[in-house]
C-alpha cells in the first residue's frame, strides 16, 4: 500500500530539486497541497525574491477548488499573500501542505509563509526539515501556538540533502562541477549538451558568484563564459593557470562588470560563496579535494573525441530530463 504522505512529500522534493542551483541565495523548497486525498498542486521556490514554494502551492490549489481566475494575475508574493487571506479562508479548512522546509516566520523579500498557512486554517502541516536559518525559522512553533496539527521529520534524510547547498553556502561556501558528456564519455570538442541544457546552465552562471576554469581550456575553446542565453550577469572568473600569457582578445576578458583572476591556487575561492567549476579530467583531479558535488549534463548520443580518465565513486543525489539530456547532481560516495 501506498504511503500517501511520503508520496506527497517526494513530489515536493522531487519539484525542488527542479531549481536547485537557482535559487541562491535561498535553499531549493518545494510544496503540495492536498485535500481529501486529491493532490492539488506541486510547486516550488524558483528565484530569490519571487513567492515561496507554500505560496505558489496554495495560489495553484486556491485557483483549482474557486475557478478565480483573477489569482493567477498575481505574481508579486505579498499581493498573493493579501488576495489569498481575502478570498480564501474557506477552502483549506479540511486540506494538507507538504513542505520539505520549515515555513519562513519574518518579513523578508516576502512575507511569512506561517502566518499564511496559519491564518488559512489548514488542517495539516506536514514538513521535512526545519529552517537553519534562525532569522527565518519559528514557522513550526508559530502553527502549533494557533493550535494547527503540525507533524515534522518525513523523508528527513531527503530534505536535509535537498538544502545541503543553502547550508554550505551561509557556511565556507559550496563548490560544484559541472560536466557535459556523451553517453560514451566525449567531452570534447565543440558542443555537447542541448540547448535546453546551456540554457539551464546560463541560468545557472547568473547565480553563481565565481566560475573556475582551467588555463588550457581558455586557450583552445576560447569562451565568454557569460549568462547571455538568459540575458544574465556574468560571474567573476578564476582562470586556473601557472602560466599567466593569454590572449586579452579572447572574448571572456572583454565581459564587462566581471573579474578575471589568473593564479595557481585556489585561495581565491575562500572569498566567494557560491562556486561553479568547468573543465574536463585536468581540472576534475585538481579540484577533487574541494568540490562537494558534481553536476553532469549527459547527451544521448555517441561521438569521437577527448574524454577523461577518473577514478571515482560517486553517489547519485537527483537525476532527471532536461529537454533530450540526462541530468544527474551527485556527490562523492
Amino acid at each position: 500500500m501506498v504511503d500517501f504522505d511520503r508520496f506527497c512529500m517526494s513530489l515536493a522534493i522531487d519539484e525542488a530539486w527542479k531549481y536547485q542551483g537557482l535559487t541562491y541565495p535561498n535553499p531549493a523548497v518545494g510544496a503540495v497541497v492536498t485535500k481529501n486525498g486529491k493532490i492539488l498542486s506541486i510547486e516550488a521556490h524558483k528565484e530569490a525574491g519571487e513567492p515561496h514554494a507554500e505560496v505558489l502551492a496554495i495560489k495553484e490549489a486556491y485557483h483549482r477548488l474557486s475557478g478565480d481566475n483573477e489569482i493567477l494575475k498575481l505574481s508579486d508574493s505579498a499581493e498573493i499573500h493579501t488576495y489569498l487571506q481575502q478570498n480564501a479562508k474557506k477552502f483549506f479548512y479540511d486540506a494538507t501542505i507538504y513542505i520539505t522546509l520549515e515555513p519562513c516566520n519574518h518579513y523578508g523579500k516576502t512575507p511569512p509563509c506561517s502566518t499564511l498557512i496559519k491564518n488559512l486554517k489548514f488542517k495539516r502541516v506536514v514538513i521535512s526539515v526545519k529552517d537553519p536559518n534562525i532569522e527565518a525559522s519559528g514557522g513550526v512553533d508559530n502553527l502549533k501556538k494557533s493550535g494547527m496539527l503540525v507533524e515534522e521529520g518525513l523523508m528527513a534524510k531527503e530534505g536535509e540533502k535537498l538544502i545541503e547547498p543553502f547550508k554550505k553556502w551561509r557556511g565556507d561556501g559550496f563548490v560544484f562541477f559541472k560536466l557535459a558528456q556523451t553517453l560514451n564519455g566525449i567531452i570534447a570538442p565543440g558542443i555537447i549538451s542541448s540547448k535546453k541544457s546551456r540554457e539551464y546552465v546560463h541560468k545557472i552562471r547568473d547565480k553563481i558568484e565565481l566560475l573556475v576554469i582551467g588555463g588550457n581550456t581558455i586557450r583552445t575553446d576560447r569562451p565568454t563564459l557569460d549568462s547571455r542565453l538568459v540575458q544574465g550577469r556574468a560571474p567573476d572568473v578564476l582562470i586556473y593557470s601557472k602560466k599567466k600569457d593569454f590572449d586579452k582578445d579572447i572574448p571572456i576578458f572583454s565581459v564587462k562588470n566581471r573579474k578575471v583572476y589568473i593564479e595557481s591556487s585556489f585561495e581565491r575561492l575562500k572569498e566567494y560563496r557560491y562556486i561553479m567549476i568547468e573543465g574536463g579530467e585536468g581540472m576534475l583531479k585538481a579540484t577533487s579535494k574541494i568540490v562537494n558535488w558534481y553536476l553532469f549534463f549527459i547527451a544521448p548520443k555517441f561521438k569521437e573525441g577527448l574524454g577523461y580518465s577518473l577514478n571515482r565513486e560517486l553517489k547519485i543525489l537527483n537525476k532527471r530530463n532536461i529537454g533530450k539530456d540526462l541530468v544527474i547532481w551527485s556527490e562523492n560516495e
